[in-house]
């Protein structure tokens, strides 16, 4: 949670954009309901309500999050089609095995005010020691696995284990048989465990019975979308009718599955737009952020597997072409940002705390999240003419 570099919302070139998507083919949302009153409210008015306040001082407590990355491993277990890590100079990078270097990394992290980790790489799984002595010394974190290995569970970490498809699915594009049964047999009922389902332009009719199996064995679940790497072209890359299908399956599993997936009508709103996230809100990463002065230009880094970070580069997913970039990772901070924005209307706002609920039991060890606030979908801030999706 930090504060992003520009929280005003200005009429610029991406306002522009975002008002010509929300007349294209692809419905965005409905806009706060038909009736509904429509001037600006206090935000006083807004925490009026005793479940919205309280919902306001569940998640204001997490305020204090500031993020880093850090590539774990130069090394993985399969080789996916559209894999972030192998593209660009990162995948270059030499492997700093040393424990003692990580540890002081940690603890410089620290000093600077970092209070979150995310471990990455290619596959951190496979460097278990040095996941170990990051969760001693910054114990508020997450690890992004492919679930082949079993992580111990000495090592307290917020799991996210990636799911792209079926087995048949997998086995095509990620060259691993059998994957969904062996990353539910490592994670079972762990409760550090969240499995992601990534959708892609061509698995969308496969994520019903693929949460289904998950809800089955009482595995937790969320949802994320491919979003190209610079220069990819291939058949996962997303278009405006894959956008409309990806948003109908995730609210279907909303109602079928709410007590086992983390995820809210206004998350599907912001991931499944015509416009990605960088045109919706304006990122707030050092990438495509000049600033120094504030959040997450101010603060993050990306750290690649030799402990080395170049600015230019950083973001949550380095390497993503940021015209396409849907990242459920990148929204955990860019929208929850813009909390100024959508202090506008009960609706609005209801909607921005049921994201950020999300975001946290997604990503927090311990955080519960609770039910929806806001059934209606609600369009992002800023774009100002909507259709009915």
């Amino acid at each position: 949670m930090q504060d992003g570099a520009n929280l005003a919302v200005t009429r610029n070139a991406a306002t522009e954009r975002c008002v010509a998507a929300e007349h294209s083919a692809v419905g965005q949302g409905v806009g706060i309901p038909e009736g509904a009153d429509r001037r600006r409210w206090k935000f006083s008015e807004l925490l009026a309500e005793r479940g919205v306040r309280a919902r306001w001082e569940k998640v204001r407590k997490y305020f204090f999050l500031r993020e880093s990355t850090y590539d774990m491993s130069n090394r993985c277990n399969l080789r996916c089609d559209g894999c972030y890590y192998y593209e660009g100079e990162k995948q270059f990078s030499g492997e700093n095995g040393d424990v003692g270097a990580w540890r002081a990394l940690m603890r410089a992290e620290k000093a600077r005010g970092i209070t979150y980790v995310v471990l990455a790489g290619a596959e951190p799984s496979l460097v278990p020691d040095l996941l170990e002595v990051c969760f001693a010394e910054m114990p508020l974190g997450c690890i992004a696995t492919n679930g082949v290995r079993r992580i111990e569970p000495a090592v307290g970490y917020k799991i996210h284990i990636s799911v792209w498809g079926n087995d048949a699915t997998s086995l095509r594009v990620r060259k691993a048989g059998d994957l969904l049964q062996r990353q539910i047999e490592n994670y079972r009922d762990d409760p550090r465990a969240v499995f992601v389902y990534t959708f892609t332009r061509e698995n969308i009719d496969e994520a019903a019975g693929v949460v289904d199996v998950l809800t089955a064995a009482n595995c937790r679940v969320t949802f994320n979308m491919f979003s190209s790497p610079v220069g990819y072209a291939g058949p996962l890359r997303h278009d405006g009718a894959s956008l409309v299908r990806t948003r109908e399956a995730m609210v279907e599993m909303m109602a079928r599955h709410p007590r086992h997936l983390f995820f809210s009508p206004y998350s599907a709103v912001a991931h499944t737009h015509a416009l990605g996230l960088h045109d919706l809100y304006r990122c707030s990463y050092p990438r495509m952020n000049a600033s120094t002065d504030i959040g997450l230009g101010r603060s993050f880094r990306q750290f690649r597997t030799d402990l080395s970070w170049d600015r230019d580069a950083a973001c949550c997913v380095p390497d993503t072409d940021c015209t396409d970039c849907r990242h459920y990772a990148a929204g955990s901070a860019v929208v929850t940002a813009r909390l100024y924005r959508h202090v506008t209307d009960p609706w609005t706002f209801r909607s921005w705390l049921d994201y950020v609920d999300t975001y946290l039991a997604v990503w927090v060890m311990g955080y519960e999240k609770g039910e929806n606030l806001c059934a209606e979908m609600i369009s992002p801030p800023g774009c100002e003419k909507t259709v009915k999706g």
